[in-house]
């Protein structure tokens, strides 16, 4: 009866503890994110917003800077006493004791106990306070890498805008040639009809349009796939049309080179969290340094045994200090030492080719926003001069004085030039933004 009731104890106990942590257990959060609501005009600064509110790569990188914020809270709990309940029942044969499997050889008594236990690192001579330093500058570059996606984001946003914005400018431009060569085809058609140009000039004619008509589906297309590209770039899984508003004309005057560079090396996320990743391997250096040094600990426990044996106290209260001092471990702890210092050393040597890299860039980004801000001038004056070109020779087709040839080399001249100068404005600002990007001024 007396073992009985004992099990009986021990059984409650268990199912009680279970209860505990099942009641601690936090509940299963829903994940997903609510996509914003996509405005049927669309501005670039709207672009940019959604985008950063639904882009996926903006939330795994915020949730890559969450977990390590935890990976610093967990390093910085060594400061705080490790304290537990604990709820022990035993049922044991008269005079067992533990035979096997230590160096002691303890008696074990039956018993009912509950009690509470706590343990407090003294001091580890300054580890983990370099621990918890080197945790916090990973949050801190993990925070930058958000930073980062951030700017790959608002980046992928702009050349996705000017690309939509350049395929429909593209698009008008190959309407009004359809329109235009239509216009000519019939003219020649009805003269050739009168007897006054020949068939060669109507297949001539007809061919023209043939190739502009090429071209508008070209450009059709074009302007699908350039949304398609567009609402993936603003986290939207289906492809949706947009009435693009015009942004506001880019800036005509160039930051110089060296301006650009400065900036980058002092705001690109890439180099902030390089820096931080550097300092950060320093510090677990020296952590991984101090290894060889003690530490000194205090622990206690407390509680009630109200079902013993006659030998033990109702009550019990213990505390004392130990004092861990390494002495030898197959230099486990001087190759940790050595592994950190070599990881330091690396992240130094990283930072230094990431700089390159990134002042490489700079330069080439320069180099070809100030090609396409020439291009813009050069592209309208290139139309300019088609576009009297292709006059002259209508005129002198009229008069007969031009063959259909030459009218139909300044109709190509007039629509190729037409298509450059509605990509230059776009590609401008493309290349200004990539140049933003790369002086770290995209956030």
């Amino acid at each position: 009866m007396r073992f009985q009731m004992r099990m009986g104890l021990l059984l409650a106990s268990v199912a009680i503890t279970a209860g505990i942590i099942h009641a601690q257990a936090p509940p299963a959060q829903n994940s997903a994110a609510e996509s914003a609501q996509i405005p049927t005009r669309l501005t670039l600064d709207d672009a940019r917003r959604i985008a950063l509110q639904n882009h996926p790569h903006i939330r795994a990188a915020q949730s890559a800077a969450a977990a390590a914020n935890d990976v610093t809270t967990e390093t910085r709990s060594a400061y705080y006493p490790n304290i537990y309940g604990s709820l022990t029942g035993v049922e044991a044969d008269n005079g067992s004791r533990i035979a096997a499997g230590g160096l002691n050889n303890s008696i074990i008594f039956d018993r009912f106990a509950a009690g509470v236990a706590a343990e407090q690192l003294v001091t580890d001579f300054g580890r983990t306070k370099n621990l918890v330093a080197s945790s916090r500058l990973q949050t801190q570059a993990a925070n930058e890498t958000v930073n980062t996606s951030r700017a790959d984001v608002l980046l992928n946003v702009d050349r996705a805008f000017y690309k939509a914005l350049r395929a429909q400018a593209i698009l008008t431009v190959a309407q009004q040639t359809v329109k235009q060569r239509e216009t000519v085809s019939e003219q020649i058609t009805t003269l050739a009809q009168n007897k006054l140009r020949s068939g060669l000039d109507v297949s001539f004619a007809d061919v023209n349009l043939s190739q502009a008509r090429l071209l508008l589906v070209q450009a059709q297309n074009d302007v699908r796939a350039a949304f398609a590209v567009l609402a993936e770039t603003l986290g939207v899984s289906r492809q949706q049309q947009f009435e693009l508003a015009e942004p506001a004309e880019t800036s005509a005057v160039l930051p110089g080179v060296e301006d650009a560079m400065a900036a980058a090396n002092r705001d690109r996320p890439e180099l902030a969290s390089q820096r931080l990743q550097v300092e950060s391997a320093q510090h677990f250096s020296t952590a991984e340094r101090d290894l060889i040094l003690p530490t000194l600990s205090m622990a206690g426990a407390a509680g009630e045994i109200p079902i013993r044996q006659s030998e033990l106290p109702q009550n019990y209260a213990a505390i004392g200090f130990n004092v861990h001092i390494p002495i030898f471990n197959g230099k486990l702890f001087s190759a940790r030492h050595a592994e950190a210092e070599d990881r330091a050393r690396e992240a130094e040597a990283e930072l230094s080719d990431e700089q390159g890299q990134i002042l490489r860039d700079v330069q080439l980004a320069w180099l070809s926003a100030n090609t396409a801000f020439q291009n813009v001038a050069l592209t309208a004056e290139l139309l300019a001069q088609a576009n009297k070109g292709l006059d002259l020779a209508q005129a002198r087709y009229n008069l007969g004085l031009g063959s259909i040839v030459e009218l139909s080399q300044a109709q190509l001249n007039q629509a190729q030039a037409g298509i450059a100068q509605a990509s230059a404005k776009y590609d401008y600002a493309t290349r200004l933004a990539e140049l933003a990007y790369q002086e770290g001024a995209l956030r």
